[in-house]
């Protein structure tokens, strides 16, 4: 008998450990999850450790400590079933203060048939779905090897005549050590990044497309029949993203660079997952710099869509220490087909 109580344990411990609960589809705004930024995308999304310009908002608020110019970015992302992302962000260097930072995503689903219960070929009428975020933020090295950064974000989704909001906080923070630096500075040694992303309130939509007639006594004479009620849908959870990474240049000479980047990924609605990616930087002396990019994303996630990552870019330099880099980022996806992004920057 104590065998079998034994055996009976063991098969229990293993059935539940096995049981693996990812939370799917308990968060809202979930476009939040999606990268920014060709750069870090063709990397396989790996960016907690080497974001670099506007876009590193989305992948550590710390990042931009390292930006000591003013620059612009503009993103287009297609993504599936003919919904598209624009990203546009701004930063602002401040001597002796820090970096600011200022950024938009918007989310647009593209218009839809309006369909009922009695008509379900559709009305005639169309609705459309939109989803942004909008963030300041700000960043600094505390001292020369530590940086901090902080986003405050106001997010927002629209459903035809339903809207919600909510407001989100993201922070991260960068450690530069000499360890494996091809030149012993700490500057180009390897780097440790951590962010959390998306802490904050809840999403619970509200508007007119909620309100319904309602009859309480359908039964009985005599009473309203068309008392006004309104649904009351429930509230959602943000995507919240805890990242933790390391990133190391094994190659930094006047004409080559190598970076190499990994992140873990621990999401508060799916498994956790790794991305890593890599980026080669030629160096043309007074013009500017040609880079090649490759990654895999979501590595160890239990049916993950994505896969391999490729990319590139060219920076140019311009009279008066101006710059214009154009990225190019392709995602591959298992059922969706390929996933394209274009990114342009001008620095000054």
């Amino acid at each position: 008998m104590k065998k079998l109580h034994f055996i009976a344990l063991i098969v229990s411990l293993n059935i539940i450990f096995a049981q693996n609960i990812y939370r799917y589809g308990s968060t809202a705004a979930n476009f939040l999850e999606i990268g920014v930024g060709s750069a870090n995308a063709s990397m396989g999304d790996a960016g907690v450790s080497f974001a670099d310009g506007p876009a590193s908002v989305f992948w550590n608020p710390a990042a931009l400590a390292f930006i000591e110019k003013n620059e612009n970015s503009f993103m287009v992302q297609p993504w599936i079933l003919d919904i598209n992302m624009i990203f546009i962000g701004s930063t602002i260097h401040v001597r002796r203060m820090g970096t600011f930072g200022f950024s938009l995503t918007h989310m647009g689903y593209g218009d839809m048939e309006v369909t009922t219960m009695t008509q379900q070929e559709g009305t005639g009428e169309k609705f459309a779905a939109n989803e942004y975020s909008a963030a300041v933020t700000f960043s600094r090295k505390i001292v020369q090897w530590f940086s901090f950064g902080a986003s405050v974000k106001l997010i927002n989704s629209k459903i035809w005549h339903s809207s919600a909001s909510a407001f989100a906080l993201d922070v991260g923070a960068i450690v530069n050590t000499d360890f494996f630096s091809p030149n012993k500075s700490k500057e180009n040694g390897l780097r440790i990044g951590m962010s959390i992303s998306n802490y904050g309130s809840r999403l619970q939509y509200d508007g007119i497309d909620l309100l319904n007639p309602i009859d309480i006594a359908p039964y009985e004479d005599g009473n309203y029949g068309d008392v006004p009620g309104q649904f009351r849908p429930q509230q959602w959870e943000l995507p919240l993203l805890f990242r933790i990474g390391l990133g190391i240049k094994p190659i930094y000479t006047d004409l080559h660079r190598v970076s190499v980047a990994v992140d873990a990924v621990h999401p508060n609605n799916n498994a956790e997952y790794v991305n890593i990616g890599g980026q080669y930087e030629l160096r043309l002396v007074g013009k500017g710099s040609l880079y090649l990019r490759s990654g895999y994303k979501s590595l160890f996630l239990p049916d993950s869509q994505f896969g391999m990552t490729y990319g590139g870019g060219l920076k140019m330099s311009l009279i008066g220490n101006q710059t214009i880099k154009i990225d190019y980022a392709y995602r591959s996806t298992d059922v969706f087909g390929g996933l394209n992004s274009y990114t342009i920057s001008i620095g000054f």
